[in-house]
């Protein structure tokens, strides 16, 4: 697949790609006759991963780590598992302070509810 191809399939910028092959987030992409990136299965499975973990909120820092550990081979398991569960609790913590968030909202929305529907009267307005 051409870096534009690839692009397209993970929403991700044509820099942002050549970027994560530069600084190694993910292998060198195999190229064709003409020198053109010509993006294998491998550096796709790579892109995705990458882009998974970034959406979650991982840092580059962590992801290069993690790619250190990868190429280090199976010494590392534990390291890379470790990472992997650091980068869990993060997420799960993350998640608390959304539900806590979204409970926030769905209270307020109901009292907006209540006053519009006229069913609450005593409203003082808060943030």
């Amino acid at each position: 697949m051409t870096i534009k191809e690839v692009s397209e399939k993970f929403e991700l910028t044509q820099d942002t790609i050549r970027y994560y092959e530069k600084i190694g987030l993910i292998p060198k992409v195999p190229r064709n006759k003409n020198g053109a990136r010509n993006f294998d299965e491998d550096s796709c499975k790579w892109l995705e991963f990458i882009k998974c973990m970034r959406s979650a909120g991982m840092s580059i820092d962590a992801l290069l780590k993690y790619v250190t550990y990868f190429k280090e081979g199976r010494k590392t398991l534990n390291k890379r598992k470790d990472l992997l569960l650091e980068q869990r609790d993060i997420l799960l913590e993350k998640q608390k302070n959304i539900e806590k968030t979204l409970e926030r909202l769905e209270y307020k929305l109901k009292i907006y509810d209540e006053i519009i529907e006229g069913k609450r009267k005593d409203f003082m307005e808060e943030p």
